[in-house]
């Protein structure tokens, strides 16, 4: 008999709540699929909604073939992000709150206008107010960081935290700015926005249409987190993580203990 996805929704909630690493769902339930990990993760997240918690926006996960070789999947997938993961610029995260973070080069859009569905990359670009360099914590409360892509979904796609830097025009061109990460002033990642789907619109019009198969749509105000351009980098506590993104600026903050 299965077990009731409410349960493994508990499982993976309490999990990322108290930072601790867990068994990965699919050993033990190696009957989930994709739509069972996206139905666990929505449940796990409204546990957090009514912990008190806001949605304030959406991630897209393994968007460069780097990242889909990092954890040996191969397939575009979201997440979703609430107030409570977001780190200010330039501020502190709290080590204690991850199992073994990790830190990716990314790009954010802000919406100006509600977004759904298929739509073009000149349709999605028309809702977007800003668009700003940003970095993602990612942190799989998976054992030894792996998972199959059940797992991964059902854990929020891996999302834990997220720093935004200034915003800019949305006439930006974005299909191929360079970004560097560095951990303590130290290059570490080296990449182009080009690594996300070929450009990171493209990851927007994705998120548009794969949020609307499970009834959401990217709402005004909310941000929206195109994907990492590199591999993701350790971050171990008392790391300074910066990124650079060519004609957009940097963002950085530091893992603390």
């Amino acid at each position: 008999m299965s077990t009731p996805l409410a349960t493994l929704a508990e499982t993976v909630d309490e999990a990322a709540r108290t930072a601790t690493a867990i068994p990965q769902l699919s050993i033990d339930h190696p009957y989930l699929g994709v739509d069972d990990g996206y139905a666990i993760q929505a449940l796990s997240v409204a546990r957090r909604l009514a912990r008190g918690e806001r949605r304030v926006g959406v991630k897209m996960g393994l968007t460069s073939r780097a990242k889909m070789v990092q954890v040996g999947v191969d397939e575009v997938i979201w997440g979703r992000l609430t107030d409570a993961m977001r780190v200010e610029e330039g501020g502190e995260a709290s080590f204690a709150r991850y199992v073994h973070p990790r830190v990716e080069p990314e790009i954010a859009f802000l919406m100006a206008d509600d977004l759904s569905g298929n739509v073009s990359p000149a349709e999605a670009m028309s809702a977007v107010e800003a668009v700003a360099p940003a970095l993602e914590i990612i942190d799989s409360r998976y054992r030894d960081f792996k998972f199959s892509l059940p797992d991964v979904v059902a854990d929020n796609s891996s999302s834990s935290g997220f720093v935004v830097g200034n915003w800019r025009d949305p006439e930006t061109d974005l299909s191929n700015l360079g970004m560097i990460l560095e951990a303590n002033g130290r290059p570490v990642q080296m990449g182009s926005s080009a690594a996300i789907l070929g450009d990171p619109v493209r990851a927007l019009v994705a998120a548009a249409r794969m949020v609307a198969r499970w009834g959401e749509k990217l709402e005004a105000g909310m941000i929206v987190l195109a994907g990492a351009a590199t591999a993701a980098h350790p971050t171990p506590a008392g790391t300074h993580m910066r990124v650079t993104v060519q004609d957009l600026g940097a963002v950085s903050f530091t893992m603390a203990e």
